[in-house]
């Protein structure tokens, strides 16, 4: 993760009233619902799918763990860039790659190209994710006073969380009542309000100074992705499979060499001084 949790306040002015700050909660709620309802949503209408598109199990598969390899390769890229180049400048661009890939996902054509569009789009989405969700964090950090920060992110996590249960009613639901096809489409009347709300908002972005970590950024990227694939596959590759722990070992051991390598960066991907707050680290450990 970046260090955009702890320096999200000094990124973004603070809107001059309640009226703002609480425009900038939901526009982010909105925003962030996009990326954890389709975490569950797609899993739901995989059978028709299939059925329709004639996919391997394996392929299918793959449409479901592309999204959220995507994600997390790519999610410290995200906080990042919304440090470098503004919050909610990125939530935007966030939303707009997010919600873009969604409708190509709703459209991919029947035939042989089928399985190869869904899992490009939908790794696509996963990096639209990744950029959207640690940047609308730091908008919500950002806008409002200390003393009302800590009930504004309980309710931003509160809420968003639980849209992941709400992913597999409502899959189920438009797959019976329309296509499965809506799954992806949906997201576009989110993304509108999200985009109308941010701009209601009047959000101000404030630029921080440093350049972004090519290096850093790939070994995070190729770390993450290979740990995540090893995770992800050890259901059909096996617990005793080489593959398996291939890419476990692997990704772990490319991540200790970035951690040793941003120790000597000027401008890291992550600034591993947060990780000397107790809190953040305990955090992190229940977390992952």
């Amino acid at each position: 993760m970046s260090d955009t949790r702890f320096k999200g306040a000094g990124t973004t002015p603070a809107p001059r009233s309640v009226h703002q700050q609480t425009l900038a909660l939901a526009a982010m709620m909105f925003a962030v619902a996009m990326t954890f309802i389709d975490q569950t949503i797609v899993s739901i209408a995989a059978p028709d799918i299939v059925r329709e598109l004639d996919l391997s199990a394996s392929g299918m598969q793959w449409v479901i763990n592309a999204y959220l390899l995507a994600l997390a390769a790519f999610f410290a890229v995200g906080g990042r860039l919304a440090d470098l180049y503004g919050p909610r400048r990125i939530v935007v661009i966030g939303v707009l790659v997010f919600v873009v890939s969604s409708v190509m996902c709703g459209c991919v054509p029947k035939g042989e190209a089928a399985q190869g569009w869904l899992i490009g789009f939908r790794a696509v989405q996963g990096a639209g994710a990744a950029l959207l969700f640690p940047a609308a964090l730091a908008v919500v950090v950002a806008v409002f006073p200390a003393e009302r920060r800590g009930r504004a992110l309980a309710l931003f996590f509160g809420l968003s969380g639980a849209l992941t249960a709400v992913g597999p009613l409502l899959g189920g639901w438009l797959t019976a009542a329309w296509t499965w096809r809506a799954v992806f489409w949906v997201n576009v009347p989110v993304a509108v309000v999200a985009l109308v709300l941010t701009a209601m908002a009047h959000i101000a972005d404030r630029r921080r100074a440093g350049t972004l970590d090519i290096v850093g950024a790939a070994l995070m990227a190729a770390g993450m992705g290979l740990s995540v694939l090893g995770f992800q596959q050890a259901y059909s590759w096996g617990w005793d499979s080489p593959a398996t722990w291939l890419c476990i070992v692997g990704g772990l051991a490319i991540l200790a060499l970035f951690v040793r390598y941003e120790r000597g960066v000027r401008h890291p991907l992550i600034d591993l001084r947060v990780f000397r707050d107790r809190g953040f680290t305990v955090d992190a450990a229940v977390l992952f």
